[in-house]
């Protein structure tokens, strides 16, 4: 659903982190969560920990923070008190994270009401210490962060009654569930021993997080973004320094930036200084003095330079008199001082009575907005209903609601131990009232009654929990968006009834980097299929849901229909998406609205998430607006004039699979296919590349590793050398343009060929990853590890000088066509070329083995071949190379993603459940979203209302659609319309068949006219109507009564 892109420049190597000894099979993972419940503190010795990190692991979160922070994080010792939902929330997405160690707090007893939120314990667990039941299953996330018991002694105070020295050991201390009493007595004494203290809490449909990371708190990159780049045409010789950008391209800079320059021609003295910004328009920025600077001649590209940010935080004794807050919602600006105040009154009302205020009590509400008011600021009135509805919901604890703060809080817990990110400052209070239902529930409707969602009944009410457990919704997804809905669905009660039900669908198998963000999943299910792996791990963690959750392994499509068809979504009462692509999400889109069910929607990007609610008839669906379309590089910049490493990537990702894929695929099709060849020469413009291909593979066909060297040792002088000389040929160095101008300026960079030298790493890493690829193709062994043997083997192969061919026309924009040789295409050359190639009888039963591009296996080549091919393009043009790691993820289009984002965003998404499933009806009733947690940013909108569109005096929206049933003739089709709507059918179309238009022939159109719907509709298809498809989707086009054209919906026809 993004557009954005966060790749991070990375300076050095890291390598796959063996497992520790008692962790080396996933028996002794759970023996060692064994011995963790048993003696925590003996499970591990964390100060013994490897702290290399594990790309496979982490791959995923890697380009959302980078290597340098998660080395900070995996210094770092985290301790959390509390564990109820929001303590668990928070440590689960820390300890996935991957931090040193984690250390858990609160000796209280489980309650039966705990297991609405805290998804770690089981009702077998009721009596046991909280931390002590959780430990286990937190244990099992991560195989390198140890969980810990803090050893306090009992004092007088339950779970308060900790001595505060004992954070000292710790770099970040959490404390939830805590009044401000302890939060005071915590925060002095962390400041004054220099550790992170952040304090946050839910109740009910509120939630709140102070943190302070004490004085001057360097955050090291606060943004997380790249770094803008971009090329110059001009900077002034005077005293402001006007920079141009080139070719009216946006510089995207703001006043106070700082940038440096590199390969500035003429103005030599401005390369590598740092000069600061100030805006003079969208393509122009000044830097200061450039008299003293020669003159400026060509060429030139800025950086921007990323600069730290030292921030001062405030205790909270401080922020409590003065505090600054992070506007969650800009529509409730106006409830903050309510808010600030109310929380600080629960908190005296909890120390006084020693309980939170009851449920929907009245006077409970009015005690604690008698403690709220004299903490009002100055001039300022409270907003009694809002600190009355906080007291009501005090005592309630909800899991959508847990996940949006716990997300949020483990971010800044990550921001805090790393410096990656802007943190909280200082104060976040955040609440969905609007979830509420409407009316609200009685007091008696609120009263506990034993069951585990008694904290949830505390806030929606007996009869409200009763519609969510008969609820039945459609997860379209089960990855990291589908395993945490599923929790929290689970935690919620969702489908638990007698009539609720749960269809949850994934294709996709439990791969190794999964288990960084999928929690759900373990290193035991690696290879099964996530559907239903997911299933059954959240009827574990809610045994309401056994036997309530159908798992499938089915593609949503148009291939799928039988299975999800009219029957599937009648019983539906909603869909959510937890998809990764954009077709998918369309096409959910399109049965909701042809079904009218709402559609929950969302998706994340790093630390970027937004969520999107659809609503018959109330809002426009998901395909209604659309993301601008990814900006493809020209074929020409790729092929002739890269100047950035995403060219050279793009290039060799081109070559991989032009060198390792489509011969293989090419030549099997010559040996399996009679009429191959015949078939190819059809085709104008393709005969010879192909028929070269096969010819080179067939009769070039190596027998030995030491051949797939040999052969790539001449693919480097190709591609890095003569290439580039016949370049350089064609267009020389000094070439001119028509207008005069130097032709290799501005973004076009004269190459220079490569000469092979076994000895640098870049070279022989291209020779070593090729001729491995090759030797897969052909079935033969491959080898890495003589890296001798392999060096000495190039370095002997004779390779052809290099000879240019005159008349090569190089393909200069993206408008000309690719370039071809400046011979046409000669009939006698391609049948000799053809008697060239060994006859497929002479080779039966043999068959190359084409690669199949697998960026997660680091043994394969894959990636290790892109990247040295992309690193020697690179080389060629001057570009600064890239490393493996920013590579992989250019070219394996790798989505970055971190747990912490997918909580928050799936919690908004239950927030917005909880409303749809409440059948609120108005558009100002629901909420989309957008967060960035690196800012940290928050923002809420209206979904759009659904277009309204007008035939006559009738008005429709997308929603709306005519219903015909009986079967009828196209006659009776085109009767009904004039009839009974005044309109004029002009054309009738059904998938991408035409049965009807109205300048069709007389023979044809009466012939038509005639036909049942179904009979029309399979004699134009060639296709029979599917038996389960007993209603057609058909367009129409028509004219009205004046002759007019005008728009209409859509017609659905029974048949």
């Amino acid at each position: 659903m993004f557009a954005w892109s966060s790749a991070h420049r990375i300076n050095y190597e890291i390598k796959e982190r063996p497992l520790p000894p008692t962790l080396s099979s996933p028996s002794a993972m759970a023996q060692n969560a064994q011995t963790a419940a048993q003696d925590p503190n003996q499970a591990m010795d964390i100060d013994k920990v490897d702290p290399t990190i594990d790309e496979g692991l982490y791959s995923r979160q890697l380009y959302v923070l980078g290597h340098d922070a998660m080395k900070r994080m995996a210094a770092s010792d985290v301790l959390i008190i509390g564990l109820k939902g929001l303590g668990v929330e928070i440590a689960k997405n820390v300890v996935l994270a991957g931090v040193k160690s984690v250390t858990l707090y609160d000796p209280e007893p489980v309650a039966v009401r705990d297991l609405s939120t805290q998804f770690f314990l089981r009702p077998e667990d009721v009596g046991r210490p909280r931390d002590a039941a959780t430990l286990p299953r937190l244990a099992e996330l991560n195989q390198y962060v140890p969980i810990k018991l803090l050893q306090a002694k009992a004092k007088q105070g339950g779970q308060e009654g900790w001595d505060k020295e004992l954070i000292k050991p710790y770099q970040v201390v959490v404390l939830t569930e805590a009044t401000l009493s302890k939060q005071l007595e915590v925060n002095d004494y962390a400041r004054q021993n220099g550790i992170h203290f952040i304090a946050a809490d839910v109740r009910g449909l509120f939630g709140s997080v102070f943190t302070d990371f004490g004085p001057q708190f360097t955050v090291v990159d606060p943004t997380g973004e790249a770094p803008i780049t971009g090329m110059i045409a001009a900077v002034n010789k005077d005293s402001e320094g006007l920079v141009t950008s080139l070719d009216e391209t946006r510089h995207g800079l703001e006043d106070g930036d700082y940038v440096t320059f590199t390969e500035v021609k003429g103005m030599e003295e401005l390369n590598g200084i740092e000069r600061k910004v100030s805006v003079k328009g969208p393509y122009t920025f000044a830097i200061g003095d450039t008299s003293g600077f020669g003159e400026y001649i060509s060429g030139g590209i800025f950086t921007q330079v990323k600069k730290p940010k030292v921030l001062d935080f405030k205790s909270l004794r401080e922020s409590l008199k003065a505090p600054e807050h992070l506007i969650s919602d800009f529509a409730k600006f106006d409830r903050l001082s309510s808010l600030h105040a109310g929380f600080q009154a629960l908190s005296a009302f909890r120390e006084k009575h020693g309980r939170l205020p009851r449920p929907r009590n009245a006077e409970d509400a009015a005690e604690v907005f008698a403690l709220a008011k004299p903490l009002a600021p100055e001039g300022e009135e409270l907003d009694e209903k809002i600190v009355n509805e906080l007291s009501f919901q005090a005592s309630g604890d909800i899991s959508p609601m847990v996940a949006v703060i716990g997300g949020f809080t483990a971010q800044e817990v990550l921001k805090a131990v790393s410096g990656k990110f802007h943190p909280l400052f200082q104060h976040l209070y955040f609440d969905s009232l609007e979830s509420l239902p409407s009316p609200a529930p009685s007091e008696a409707d609120v009263q506990p009654t034993g069951s585990r969602y008694d904290a949830q009944v505390a806030v929606f009410g007996k009869a409200f929990q009763d519609r969510l457990a008969n609820a039945s919704q459609f997860l379209v997804g089960s990855g990291a968006i589908g395993c945490e809905m599923l929790k929290n669905w689970s935690m919620m009660g969702l489908a638990s009834g007698e009539k609720g039900r749960i269809h949850v669908t994934d294709l996709d198998t439990i791969e190794k980097s999964n288990l960084n963000r999928q929690f759900l999943f373990r290193a035991k299910d690696l290879g099964k299929f996530k559907a239903e792996v997911a299933a059954a791990a959240v009827a574990d963690m809610n045994t309401d849901l056994k036997g309530k959750i159908a798992s499938h392994q089915d593609r949503v499509g148009p291939d799928t229909e039988e299975i999800y068809g009219d029957e599937f979504f009648a019983k539906l009462d909603g869909v959510t998406n937890a998809l990764d692509n954009v077709v998918a999400r369309q096409y959910m889109d399109r049965r909701c609205v042809f079904y009218k069910k709402p559609l929950l929607e969302s998706g994340t990007l790093g630390t970027k998430a937004n969520t999107q609610v659809v609503i018959p008839p109330l809002t426009e669906s998901y395909s209604s607006s659309q993301d601008p379309p990814e900006k493809e590089i020209p074929s020409c910049t790729v092929k002739n004039f890269p100047n950035q490493i995403e060219h050279t990537i793009q290039w060799s990702r081109e070559n991989f699979d032009g060198l390792f894929v489509k011969p293989a695929t090419n030549v099997n099709l010559y040996l399996s296919q009679p009429n191959y060849v015949e078939t190819t020469l059809k085709h104008a413009g393709q005969q010879r590349p192909q028929l070269e291909e096969i010819r080179e593979a067939l009769v070039g066909r190596p027998l030995t590793f030491d051949e797939c060297i040999v052969w790539a040792r001449l693919k480097f002088e190709e591609n890095y050398n003569h290439s580039i000389q016949q370049l350089l040929h064609s267009l020389p160095k000094d070439s001119k343009t028509s207008t005069g101008q130097m032709f290799w300026s501005g973004p076009k960079r004269a190459p220079d060929p490569l000469a092979f030298n076994a000895n640098e790493p870049n070279h022989l890493d291209y020779i070593v990853a090729a001729a491995n690829l090759r030797a897969f193709n052909y079935g033969l062994k491959g080898d890495s590890a003589d890296l001798a043997h392999i060096r000495k083997v190039a370095e002997s192969v004779l390779v052809p000088e290099f000879s240019p061919r005159s008349g090569v026309k190089v393909q200069m924009n993206e408008n000309e066509p690719v370039q071809q040789d400046a011979s046409e295409e000669d009939p006698n050359d391609l049948t000799d070329l053809v008697s060239q190639l060994p006859q497929p009888s002479s080779l039966a039963g043999f068959r190359l083995t084409p690669v199949e591009f697998e960026k997660d296996d680091d043994t394969n080549h894959h990636i290790d071949f892109i990247t040295a091919a992309s690193n020697l393009r690179a080389l060629n043009y001057g570009i600064q190379p890239a490393d493996r790691h920013k590579t992989k993820q250019i070219a394996g289009k790798i989505i970055p993603a971190i747990a912490t984002t997918t909580s928050l965003a799936v919690g908004l998404v239950c927030l917005e459940l909880y409303k749809i499933i409440g059948g609120k009806d108005k558009l100002e009733d629901y909420k989309n979203g957008f967060v960035n947690l690196a800012l940290p940013f928050f923002g809420f909108s209206e979904p759009i209302a659904a277009p309204r569109s007008k035939y006559g005096e009738t008005e429709w929206t997308l929603w709306d659609r005519f219903e015909v049933s009986g079967n009828p003739t196209l006659q009776e089709f085109i009767d009904y319309f004039k009839n009974e709507h005044g309109l004029e059918v002009s054309m009738v179309s059904q998938g991408v068949s035409m049965l009807y238009s109205f300048f069709m022939p007389p023979k044809k159109a009466k012939e038509r006219l005639a036909m049942k719907f179904t009979d029309l509709v399979e004699s134009v298809s060639k296709k029979p109507v599917p038996p389960h498809q007993k209603r057609l989707l058909v367009e129409i086009m028509c004219n009205d009564a004046e002759g007019e054209d005008v728009e209409v919906p859509f017609v659905v026809v029974s048949v």
